[in-house]
């Protein structure tokens, strides 16, 4: 089985808990708070590995977690941070927000790498928090929580040129006629599973890559057939190589069937260029049909070239001719070059949801990670944190909507109760 599609759940390290600690040493009185800082939590980072080619690894690992970065101790001594966690992908790899279907990067070039969620960062210790009024401070934070989400990757075959044709056409023979690979090849239609890549080398200074695409059928764009599965590899593709099969009943019919689909499914393959050829001319058969067929596709405004994939005739002059129009195509800039502009999201920014008669929902980046991080065992960290609450304008808001004192606020994944 060909994978080229998976569905992975990553988490992001949290960071450390910052620490409670006095200096206590002999000759230094009052020594002051000596509490470190928690470490950060570690990264989730996909990179791309030339030497894969599949998502197979991802049918049997689904889960990913960066480590948590380490707890701040006294004398100021500072957690480690988390180890960032590095998930290699094949070239040619999307990945997507499950959630959102948001596309997040695409991976084709050696040397991508995306980073997918950040790690918490670690909670402060008292020390950070000595003021001259506040010599002696008993807060700290707990570490933030490092981000999660699933994600959806999607694998789509990086390949100069795809040969396209109904089954059996001879697409794999011709793949290995001119190649190093070596697919699957039987005298039965869908004998190709997957897609299949080889490079042409036709000289010291021409050379491109050739992806043999599974048979198409009429209907493939709705699902029939295997070509549902892989007509976006040729999304890539930047030319492609009709191959029809002289054998057919109808060649020409065949050649329209496989272009509706094209331009059914989209994604501008209709558009692409496309050099067409009648394969199989070294039957008798098909030598004598060709002169009406290659007059038929003349008409429609195609070139087209009589090949045998199997005796390799014609087949260094279809090469070249691709070559040729690849070279004559303007250079494409790749998508993960191209500057991606999201706007941030406002941290201050909250909304408040009345769940029920007598419980509130407080939703908001900066005061979901403020509740996290609050140590509530400490008297000062639960006074600084009704103190945000009030400069955020939240304690105003929640009195506005109604909120009344036993009342229960749900901040994030914390449950508090009201007091005036």
């Amino acid at each position: 089985m060909f994978y080229d599609e998976g569905r992975i759940y990553i988490k992001a390290g949290d960071g450390g808990d910052g620490c409670v600690a006095f200096r206590r040493e002999k000759y230094v009185p009052y020594g002051g708070p000596a509490g470190g800082d928690g470490g950060r939590g570690g990264d989730v980072v996909l990179y791309l590995d030339p030497h894969l080619n599949t998502l197979y690894r991802f049918s049997r690992k689904r889960h990913f977690k960066a480590g948590r970065g380490e707890h701040g101790r006294g004398k100021t001594q500072h957690g480690a941070s988390g180890e960032t966690v590095r998930i290699a992908v094949p070239p040619g790899t999307i990945v997507y927000d499950d959630d959102t279907a948001e596309v997040l990067g695409d991976l084709t070039e050696p040397g991508h790498e995306l980073l997918v969620a950040r790690g918490g960062r670690g909670g402060r210790g008292n020390a950070r928090f000595a003021t001259s009024t506040n010599q002696a401070p008993r807060i700290a934070e707990h570490g933030a929580p490092g981000e999660e989400r699933w994600l959806r990757l999607e694998l789509k075959l990086l390949a100069d040129v795809g040969v396209v044709g109904m089954p059996n056409a001879g697409k794999s023979t011709l793949l290995a006629a001119v190649t190093a690979a070596r697919p699957k090849i039987a005298p039965y239609p869908f004998t190709t599973l997957q897609p299949n890549l080889g490079v042409v080398v036709l000289d010291p200074e021409t050379e491109f890559v050739l992806a043999d695409i599974p048979g198409l059928i009429e209907g493939a764009a709705q699902g029939k057939g295997l070509g549902h599965e892989f007509l976006r590899h040729i999304e890539r593709t930047r030319v492609l190589i009709h191959l029809l099969d002289g054998l057919s009943a109808d060649p020409l019919m065949d050649f329209a069937a496989i272009n509706r689909e094209l331009a059914a499914f989209g994604h501008g393959l209709a558009q692409k260029p496309q050099l067409v050829a009648l394969n199989k001319v070294d039957t008798p058969e098909v030598r004598a049909r060709w002169p009406e067929v290659r007059a038929a596709l003349k008409k429609q405004g195609y070139s087209a070239v009589a090949i045998s994939a199997l005796a390799r005739e014609g087949t260094r002059e279809l090469l070249y001719q691709a070559a040729q129009t690849l070279a004559e195509l303007p250079e494409e800039v790749s998508a993960a070059e191209l500057p991606v502009f999201r706007p941030g999201e406002d941290e201050e920014a909250f909304t408040i949801e009345r769940e029920a008669e007598d419980v509130w929902c407080v939703h908001g980046v900066r005061v979901e990670r403020l509740a996290a991080m609050t140590v509530w065992n400490l008297d000062e960290s639960v006074r600084r944190f009704r103190r945000t609450l009030e400069h955020m304008g939240i304690v105003v808001a929640l009195e506005d909507a109604g909120v009344q004192s036993g009342d229960t606020v749900l901040i994030g994944e914390r449950e508090m109760v009201w007091e005036e």
